[in-house]
């Protein structure tokens, strides 16, 4: 798998895991016990994933750092857009 590949499959990854943590805290929030456990156990699938392909090649950090930016940062304004309407 080419450089590229994996830069772009650890940023998405990584996007996919902070949304599910921001809908982790949200649901943890609004105290919905099943909708947290859901949540959580996809951060560890997603974790385990992003973990294994930067151990492995450590210059795949920056991949996943901006992955969590956009991630975060994309569901936070995603959801802030959804409540206004």
């Amino acid at each position: 798998m080419s450089y590229i590949v994996k830069f772009l499959l650890v940023m998405f990854v990584t996007i996919v895991a902070d949304v599910c943590w921001t809908y982790y805290f949200l649901n943890v929030e609004e105290r919905k016990p099943m909708a947290a456990g859901i949540w959580s156990a996809l951060i560890i699938i997603a974790s385990a994933f992003i973990t294994t392909s930067y151990v492995a090649d450590r210059s795949l950090v920056p991949a996943a750092v901006l992955g969590a930016f956009l991630g975060t940062a994309g569901t936070v304004y995603y959801k802030k857009k959804k409540e206004s309407k």
